[in-house]
């Protein structure tokens, strides 16, 4: 086997011979039957017409024809055989097609050729090779090289430049300029292609694959092989919700098949039918002359939609390696499909990962690491790096805890509103009862990777391993702040779901916007927050029409994705009673949320003012006789410090009762001013 540079050189050898064959076809075919043997040589200078050169060694036109046949022959046989032979090879090139391609590319690169293509045509202005020259000029031509389906036009090898009037036969052609370098022995991927294609995501070696994707890989591959072999290769469909783990084991699969791979977003796609046969064709041809896979991108678009129908025309039309990212199964029509179900390692990999990432710094961290944080192995070993190398004052703990909420915040920006959690246990007052239950949240959040991993209840479960509640109550009752009082607590991010963005009246919509909340979600374990749930969690209702059907296939959605989501989910609700009954007993947890009494009341409004506001005292027991929710409370606290910070600096008796009498106005309470008035004591 030669090497590179000794290839280049052989490679450029041959091209010399054909040209100088292909010189002497077209002199001969114009009638020059005797010429110089400085004719022959590829240095001639083709500014000097042919009657001037020197008549030395003459010789019969057809002995140095059959000479030069004789070398392109021999240099044709060996291995690696020239880009030419190898080309026609793969694409199925016959010789008369091979012949054709040679004389486009000849006029690349040698300058005499114009002149003679005029000459054997006898048409100065035909300076151009045609399929009528080609059938004079070689041996055993063949009519069906025209046809679109024959390798020429099938893989877009030639250019036609065919006007209305003129006949195919007699048309100009031109090699396609990929073709042209290709045949000099430069080889890239087509620049037609390049902009449709996106880096992959990933550069993964074999040692990071984890043993529970290399089994994945494994599978592909050994499916792959088998397809090869009957020269029908299928479909690789690559099930899930994690695309990085997809890219993973996709690229090893592609290097372990000896191929590189290219990632091709639908979103992109040409939208017209000859423009995705044209792509498929280019594609196709690429896949036989360079060892590449495709990786098409589809994660994100339902098997109804648009770009879908036209991903699975451009699959019908292809035969390589190709790699499909969906979430759901596709039928691709005309190809054979296989699906592979793939997920990020498992958490016994990722504790193992975190513990070789920490070293001997690592402690229980990565039991707590594993627990709480869905990573790949890449992500794992990145955050080590960055919170080892850190000078922060914060312990190793905090610095990779940060790390990870940091990078698992999911892109919710559309759907969600991140809360900035600040209320704490102290900030919360409720009965006994459902406080002891919020803690119960906390700890079974907390503690879900013992239980789940080192005690063995999630190997015999297979669904229910999410934590899931509903807050029940009026509105000011307390939900909200008890949701951010679990987030301080558990230090995760808490997020606020849009209903608005996320509720669609186009039929499959909503499910897909639910399904980008939790899967944004899944990897940091961030707690989702439903406020108003009943909106979206209501009743199904008996089916009279379409929109009945589909109202209720959404909440049967929202009831799987609730039990497999693996962070906490909380519902927040002010009318209980509106609520599916299937979906209450999915829950794991029930708060209700009373209507705080007076001596809760008391304690709200002892708290409702920060120790640094400037106040009077204040009379907490004619306070809390009003009937108002913590809500109100809070509110009317905000307000009498505004009026309090422009009438004199300080929060008196007289302007917090007229912010609750402002309050019950809001409210559409009836007001009895005997209630708002006041005599210092």
């Amino acid at each position: 086997m030669r090497e590179a540079n000794a290839w280049q050189e052989f490679n450029s050898s041959y091209l010399s011979q054909t040209i100088n064959w292909l010189r002497l076809r077209l002199e001969r075919l114009a009638g020059i039957e005797e010429c110089s043997a400085g004719v022959r040589e590829i240095t001639l200078d083709p500014q000097v017409p042919l009657s001037l050169r020197s008549p030395s060694d003459v010789g019969s036109m057809d002995e140095y024809v059959q000479k030069a046949s004789k070398a392109m022959a021999a240099a044709e046989a060996e291995i690696p055989p020239p880009a030419l032979i190898f080309m026609s090879q793969r694409l199925g090139l016959s010789r008369f097609e091979m012949e054709v391609i040679m004389l486009c590319t000849a006029m690349e690169q040698d300058t005499i050729m114009p002149f003679l293509c005029a000459k054997a045509q006898g048409d100065s202005a035909k300076s151009y090779p045609t399929f009528a020259l080609a059938m004079a000029l070689f041996d055993n031509p063949a009519w069906d090289v025209l046809s679109p389906e024959r390798p020429l036009r099938q893989w877009h090898l030639i250019e036609i430049h065919q006007n209305a009037t003129q006949p195919l036969i007699s048309s100009p052609l031109r090699a396609d300029e990929r073709i042209v370098n290709y045949i000099k022995g430069l080889n890239y991927l087509d620049d037609r292609l390049t902009p449709l294609l996106m880096p992959i995501d990933v550069t993964c070696g074999y040692e990071s694959i984890p043993s529970s994707q290399r089994s994945a890989v494994d599978a592909i591959v050994h499916r792959l092989r088998q397809g090869s072999k009957a020269w029908v290769l299928p479909v690789v469909q690559l099930l899930g919700r994690d695309c990085l783990s997809k890219q993973i084991i996709a690229q090893q699969a592609a290097a372990d098949l000896g191929l590189d791979l290219c990632r091709l977003p639908v979103e992109i796609l040409p939208s017209q039918p000859s423009e995705i046969e044209t792509l498929a064709r280019l594609w196709q041809r690429e896949s036989l002359l360079i060892p590449i896979a495709l990786y098409i991108d589809a994660h994100d678009i339902g098997p109804t939609e648009v770009p879908a129908s036209l991903a699975r025309r451009l699959l019908s039309r292809l035969n390589c390696v190709t790699f499909l990212d969906v979430s759901d199964v596709w039928n691709v029509p005309g190809r054979e499909s296989f699906a592979s179900e793939v997920s990020k390692p498992t958490e016994a990999e990722q504790k193992e990962a975190w513990a070789s990432a920490l070293g001997q710094d690592a402690g229980g961290i990565p039991s707590l690491m594993a627990g709480q944080f869905n990573l790949s192995l890449s992500a794992i070993q990145e955050t080590s790096k960055n919170a080892l190398s850190g000078d922060s004052c914060e312990g190793l703990h905090r610095r990779i805890w940060g790390e990870c909420l940091a990078s698992t915040r999911p892109g919710l920006d559309a759907l969600a509103h991140r809360i900035d959690a600040k209320a704490t246990w102290d900030d919360l007052i409720l009965h006994e009862a459902e406080e002891r239950i919020l803690r119960q949240i906390v700890d079974q959040v907390s503690q879900r990777s013992k239980v789940y991993g080192d005690w063995g209840f999630g190997r015999k479960m297979n669904r229910g391993l999410g934590i899931s509640a509903l807050f029940a109550g009026d509105s000011g009752t307390g939900k909200t702040m008890a949701a951010e009082v679990i987030a301080n607590d558990l230090d995760l991010n808490l997020f606020r779901i849009d209903l608005s963005a996320v509720v669609s009246k186009y039929i499959g919509e909503t499910e897909k916007n639910l399904r980008r909340v939790f899967d944004a979600a899944e990897d940091g374990g961030a707690i989702l927050f439903f406020d108003e749930a009943d909106a979206l969690f209501g009743r199904r209702s008996e089916v009279k029409d379409s929109h009945d059907r589909y109202a209720n296939i959404e909440i049967n959605y929202l009831l799987q994705r609730i039990e497999a989501y693996r962070g906490l989910a909380i519902l927040a609700t002010n009318m209980k009673g509106s609520l599916d009954k299937a979906f209450l007993r999915r829950l794991r947890f029930i708060v209700n949320f009373p209507f705080p009494d007076a001596s809760e009341r008391r304690k709200i409004w002892d708290r409702a003012f920060p120790q640094d506001v400037p106040r009077s005292e204040l009379d907490l027991g004619k306070l809390s006789g009003f009937n108002l929710t913590g809500g109100s409370i809070h509110s009317i606290a905000l307000s009498s410090a505004f009026m309090a910070a422009g009438n004199g600096g300080v929060v008196t008796m007289p302007l917090v009762l007229d912010s609750v009498r402002t309050e019950f106005r809001k409210l559409e309470r009836p007001i009895n001013e005997a209630d708002f008035r006041w005599s210092e004591p």
